[in-house]
């Protein structure tokens, strides 16, 4: 998926609970083939953990011949990692990765110094129409692995281990929680679950991850007392055991992780540390000099020419200013 500055909605003032710190309510973006509702970067926070960029796709309806058409881009100094509730997307990179994903899987894409991708609906998928419903994110890298080789690691939904508890359970897809452990090896402390709950029961959220954050997907959740419906990002405060109550049949996501070793420059498809390499980047790419997808070499995005300077983000702990 691409990235372009998208504006924050304007909010009425609600009243703040100890356990969450901050509500993000996502702009909705059409993009024509679907509905984007992109809760980082944002005004009131740009990072939690090493995730940079949080985007829900859909849920969308695609008739016969119809599907979403992601063309060939580049990234740097991040990773990607693609989440499907509904659908497939087919996916292929410079690496010469070429596979449906699924629901349920993970998908990691590390870029490193560098990796080309696109994204499609399959012809098999157009000719049927499809459903399609799930979450892009970008994790920044840490600043030693910023330039490392590019590399892509799948594990499918049933690699996945399942935790919980009476009334919930947990599909970790990064990182540890609720008695399991995902086996993706992430480049820096992550945590990534997919959380389905009962209506009435509870899911105890620990301090395991010093940034935490949860992102509603269906159903309405309580948090000490204020309640949230889906598409809403609530970013807890660090050190404190939450307890999520389920006021109907409910699923989030809980995601987070160690605060990033700084903070990280931002513009199109480009994350690093460094807004010099975002410079290097957008040169290579307007160049020719990135490694082309095989099969895929005669397509491309080009580099927009309508985004202003890198954003600069920053995790909780920074204070750097923009």
């Amino acid at each position: 998926m691409s990235w372009t500055p998208c504006p924050d909605p304007v909010l009425g003032n609600r009243n703040t609970v100890d356990a969450v710190e901050t509500l993000i309510v996502p702009r909705a973006v059409d993009l024509g083939e679907m509905t984007v509702r992109r809760a980082l970067p944002s005004t009131k926070r740009q990072m939690v953990g090493p995730f940079i960029f949080f985007d829900q796709m859909g849920p969308a309806e695609f008739l016969t011949n119809e599907g979403i058409d992601v063309r060939p881009h580049p990234h740097i100094n991040l990773a990607t990692l693609t989440y499907l509730f509904e659908g497939q997307i087919h996916h292929r990179d410079s690496l010469g990765t070429d596979l449906a994903i699924e629901p349920g899987a993970v998908n990691w894409m590390k870029a490193g110094k560098g990796i080309v991708h696109s994204e499609r609906t399959s012809e098999d998928r157009k000719r049927s129409g499809q459903n399609l419903f799930g979450l892009q994110t970008w994790m920044a890298l840490p600043e030693k692995d910023e330039e490392s080789d590019a590399a892509f690691m799948h594990h499918g939904a049933d690699d996945l281990p399942i935790g919980g508890d009476t009334g919930f359970s947990a599909r970790m897809i990064a990182g540890s929680g609720f008695g399991v452990t995902s086996p993706l090896k992430a480049s820096s402390e992550t945590l990534y679950g997919d959380i389905t709950v009962q209506a009435g029961h509870v899911v105890p959220i620990d301090q395991s991850y010093e940034e935490r954050a949860l992102y509603t997907i269906s159903g309405t959740i309580e948090v000490t007392g204020q309640t949230y419906d889906p598409g809403q990002l609530l970013i807890l405060h660090p050190n404190d055991v939450v307890t999520v109550k389920a006021k109907s049949d409910a699923r989030f996501m809980l995601f987070g992780g160690a605060p990033m070793d700084g903070p990280r420059y931002i513009w199109w498809n480009f994350v690093s540390s460094r807004a010099e390499r975002i410079e290097q980047a957008k040169e290579e790419w307007a160049q020719g000099r990135f490694d082309t997808v095989p099969g895929d070499e005669a397509d491309f995005i080009p580099l927009p020419e309508s985004i202003g300077k890198p954003r600069l983000a920053k995790g909780r702990s920074h204070t750097v200013d923009d």
